[in-house]
């Protein structure tokens, strides 16, 4: 099914039956998705028999990979420009490093031995990384046990941190995804202080943008634009209307140019429940995952599977 969505020149249909899964494979759910040069789609899953599965750009299956490499809690998915894989898995605490045909190239972090909570020192929980296009460095958000941003060398040599817990500029409540754009400008989207906060390449604090209601995916796209996904409303306040289960369009000024998704959350083509990743191809159609399983599906009764990952093919204006 498909549903027309967006605003102005930001149109789309949405559609969640782009994916062809082999017939025995699901998501579980969808927390990361990335795009290559050539438009090949890669999305991290929770399914940990297929964690990594490649698709063509019409949503054909290619094959999956990473298979006892990830736990259960794979978090976020980056195409470097080396069209290589950074895969980071909040579980294991490491980021690892892939070819696009699944060969395990690198390891950041020692799988399954976390640093101390809040100790500031890689990892504690990582969620997303980015490299720079400018000296090919990476960094790393370190969000769920550290408010912490690290930089290493594509070697995987630690350069530098910034960052800790609070609600100032340069502190952060969960960073959570990261993006890098052609003036080494730094973007992080720091959730649970509901903003985007920018620095330079060594962490010093240049802007931020506020009243993004807990900004998760996050990328940059082939037209210059910050695709921001939006997760849905916070203990308490989980369904409301108008409290993120959306997707937002931001220029690299800080100006929203669209917003769309239902005022309600769900299933449906062209609702969401939990975006989480979020991917642009050279067409400019978006690709978002979410965590629909771990937000809404478990707490059914019984617990089950919900849509996870939606396409939204751009209309011409």
């Amino acid at each position: 099914m498909s549903n027309l969505i967006g605003e102005g020149n930001y149109r789309y249909d949405a559609t969640i039956e782009w994916a062809k899964l082999p017939e025995g494979i699901t998501f579980k759910e969808t927390p990361g998705v990335a795009v290559d040069s050539e438009d090949t789609v890669f999305l991290l899953t929770r399914n940990q028999e297929h964690p990594v599965m490649v698709f063509s750009r019409e949503g054909e299956f290619i094959q999956s990979f990473g298979a006892g490499t990830f736990s259960e809690r794979t978090h976020g998915i980056l195409i470097t420009p080396d069209q290589e894989l950074l895969c980071v898995d909040d579980g294991s605490h490491t980021i690892t490093r892939w070819s696009r045909n699944g060969d395990l190239l690198q390891t950041i972090g020692t799988p399954f031995e976390p640093a101390p909570a809040w100790s500031g020192t890689p990892f504690n929980r990582p969620t997303h990384a980015a490299i720079s296009p400018v000296n090919g460095d990476i960094y790393i958000t370190d969000g769920y046990g550290n408010s912490r941003v690290h930089r290493f060398t594509p070697a995987g040599e630690h350069v530098l941190s910034w960052g800790e817990p609070g609600i100032d500029a340069g502190q952060f409540i969960r960073p959570h995804n990261i993006a890098i754009d052609e003036k080494n400008r730094i973007y992080i989207a720091d959730r649970e202080s509901h903003r985007v906060q920018i620095f330079d390449e060594n962490g010093s604090f240049i802007t931020m943008w506020n009243n993004i209601h807990r900004p998760d995916g996050l990328t940059l796209a082939p037209d210059g634009n910050i695709y921001i996904g939006e997760l849905n409303g916070m203990g308490g306040m989980e369904g409301a209307p108008n409290l993120g289960h959306r997707v937002s369009v931001y220029n690299q000024e800080g100006e929203r140019l669209a917003v769309f998704g239902e005022r309600e959350e769900g299933v449906s083509a062209g609702h969401f429940i939990a975006p989480h990743g979020i991917a642009v191809d050279s067409h400019l159609d978006i690709y978002v995952g979410e965590v629909s399983f771990t937000i809404h599906g478990r707490h059914l009764d019984p617990p089950q599977e919900v849509k996870s990952f939606t396409k939204l093919i751009r209309l011409n204006s």
